[in-house]
């Protein structure tokens, strides 16, 4: 990995890792809504993802590295979930991103500290 992928990826992982927590704990916080307030908070999640999914895609155009690719099935499982009606339990995929974006921001930020940035 070159030191400019591992820089952008390590700077996308450590966004990506932000907004999958933020999402994880929102949809986690669903349950205790009335309908109405719960629909309309679904549609707020839904964007972040989808602002995620933005977020993702640059990083693997950035970065060159495939394991992006393996995220952003995680993420489409979520979606899929959430927009399917049964929200708090796509966290169990965002989870598994989460695991797969950490992944990356390691060995990202093991190349930097080899090459002595970090």
């Amino acid at each position: 990995m070159e030191t400019s992928q591992a820089i952008m990826a390590f700077s996308q992982s450590e966004k990506v890792k932000t907004s999958l927590i933020c999402a994880s704990q929102s949809l986690e916080l669903l349950n205790g809504l009335p309908f109405p307030e719960k629909e309309g908070a679904q549609k707020v999640i839904r964007m972040n993802i989808e602002m995620m999914r933005q977020e993702i895609l640059l990083a693997r155009n950035l970065s060159g590295d495939e394991s992006w690719d393996e995220i952003e099935k995680y993420i489409g499982k979520a979606v899929v979930m959430i927009d399917s009606g049964v929200a708090p339990e796509s966290v169990v995929h965002l989870t598994r991103a989460l695991s797969q974006v950490t992944s990356i921001g390691h060995r990202s930020m093991t190349v930097l500290r080899e090459k002595g940035l970090l």
